[in-house]
């Protein structure tokens, strides 16, 4: 590929500003912008809406024309007076996290050789500050451009993208639009997905004397977003021989991988479960305590009632390490778009009162789905599945396939791009995430990761590679002037 006249400009400018670009990513890290309870003009709380006039202040010092949307998300224009082609969405928000991260704190980012440390390193604070600095690029080497790109910056892309929404009630999608929030070369579909809860409730027998001969399960917690693959589990039980809870413990780490340990206290077992978080679109990349600790109860002998007869149901359509929908009968997948992806990522359990008369469940699971699936034969057939063990699943369609035409001009311009920087042919790929441009008639995700190398994105110790923030920097710039200019 013969390299255009103003690589050698962007590419100097880069490598002039990475103490910037640095100094301005830590500080955006150490927000802990996760979404909590809304606050007067606060949509999403304090740590989001922080985050977004941080990024407002960057975009402005950086002569960008700014607007933010009620602290919902900010964008900056390169050059307003000119019609804008493209759109950059960004995130800002970022998922919970836990105290089990070795590196360093989650909020007080690390740098260690060429990789930084801390939550958003990934996803997505410096994919978005990448995105800023290709812009400055544009704009401080004077690369004339015909059209304008704009940066949009939410603050709710990890619990639904209400700020995306909240935004296009005002404004118009871009001809072309990208997100750096996925892998490279180029992810132009995005599978469908389906996230629903499910409840169950009824009565059952109280506690009698034979039930001391088994377990009974008194409550099980674990997991708190539907799209976050849970690290931990914790159960508590009663009844039952402690020598075979002590085998059975042993059994279920051996099985499953997990870490368990457990404790006797006012008659009662208290049971921790630890494995390893992970996004719920890739499941195999995780270790999920909720179903490690599932499998653990299906290993001890429990009483015949109908709650714990409910959780064995829900082990048995979700069984540890299934996941690709095997054992509900959806393990769907096509040659453009893959495989189905499954997880169950909540579950909560508890009796009701002393004498355990009744109980009360609810969870979540997360699907990621290809082209050949839909509601009829995935929906539904889940609902029915559940509703043979008594337990009701929320109306809710899957959300479609998202699919922009490998040989339209944004993908092909795309992935000039990215052959520019990594000298090999690029080909665009399906992932089961969903992006900002999932809705969009003509965005794609582009970068900031490579395919090959796990960034712990949702995880314990996500980071980002160096040389790779500032590689993608450089293509996005790229990518801006062959798009706009």
């Amino acid at each position: 590929m013969t390299e255009p006249q103003y690589k050698k400009q962007i590419d100097e400018w880069i490598d002039s500003h990475t103490d910037e670009m640095m100094r301005d990513l830590c500080m955006l890290m150490k927000i802990e912008s996760v979404r909590t309870h809304a606050q007067d003009g606060m949509p999403y709380g304090p740590g989001p809406a922080k985050a977004v006039k941080a990024m407002e202040g960057l975009m402005e010092a950086y002569g960008l024309r700014v607007r933010n949307y009620e602290n919902y998300c900010v964008a900056g224009d390169l050059d307003p007076e000119k019609e804008k082609a493209l759109d950059i969405l960004a995130h800002l928000d970022v998922v919970p996290v836990s105290d089990t991260w070795t590196k360093t704190q989650p909020f007080e980012p690390y740098i260690e050789g060429d990789y930084i440390y801390g939550r958003g390193s990934s996803d997505d604070k410096g994919p978005a500050v990448a995105a800023l600095y290709a812009m400055r690029a544009v704009r401080e080497t004077g690369i004339p451009l015909k059209h304008s790109v704009r940066l949009i910056c939410g603050s709710d892309e990890e619990c639904g993208s209400s700020d995306l929404e909240y935004y296009y009630q005002t404004e118009k999608e871009a001809k072309y639009t990208f997100s750096p929030d996925a892998d490279y070369p180029l992810i132009n579909i995005e599978k469908g997905r389906l996230a629903s809860v499910f409840t169950a409730e009824g009565e059952q027998e109280g506690v009698n004397e034979a039930a001391e001969d088994r377990f009974r399960v008194l409550a099980f917690h674990a997991g708190d977003k539907e799209n976050v693959i849970p690290g931990r589990a914790e159960m508590t039980l009663a009844g039952g021989d402690p020598d075979i809870l002590k085998k059975a413990a042993g059994e279920a780490g051996r099985l499953t991988g997990a870490e368990f340990s457990y404790s006797f206290e006012d008659g009662m077992y208290k049971i921790a479960v630890r494995g390893n978080t992970g996004h719920a679109s890739t499941p195999q990349n995780a270790l999920n305590a909720l179903t490690a600790a599932l499998k653990f109860l299906e290993t001890i002998p429990l009483v015949k009632r109908a709650g714990e007869d409910t959780l064995m149901a829900v082990a048995s359509m979700w069984p540890h390490g299934d996941h690709n929908g095997n054992a509900l009968g959806v393990a769907y997948s096509d040659e453009e778009s893959g495989e189905l992806t499954m997880s169950l990522d909540i579950l909560h359990y508890e009796v009701k009162n002393k004498t355990e008369k009744s109980f009360i469940l609810s969870g979540c699971y997360d699907c990621r789905a290809p082209i050949c699936a839909n509601d009829e034969n995935l929906t539904e057939k889940i609902r029915e599945k559940l509703a043979g063990s008594g337990i009701s699943m929320k109306e809710k369609a899957m959300s479609p396939v998202h699919y922009v035409p490998s040989d339209s001009e944004l993908v092909r311009k795309l992935l000039e791009s990215y052959e520019l920087y990594f000298g090999e042919k690029g080909e665009p790929i399906a992932i089961g995430g969903g992006t900002y441009v999932h809705h969009l008639e003509n965005g794609v995700a582009f970068g900031c990761a490579e395919p090959d190398v796990d960034n712990r994105m949702h995880g314990d110790d996500e980071f980002m590679k160096l040389s790779i923030l500032y590689r993608s920097a450089k293509i996005f710039a790229d990518a801006i002037i062959r798009l706009c200019g």
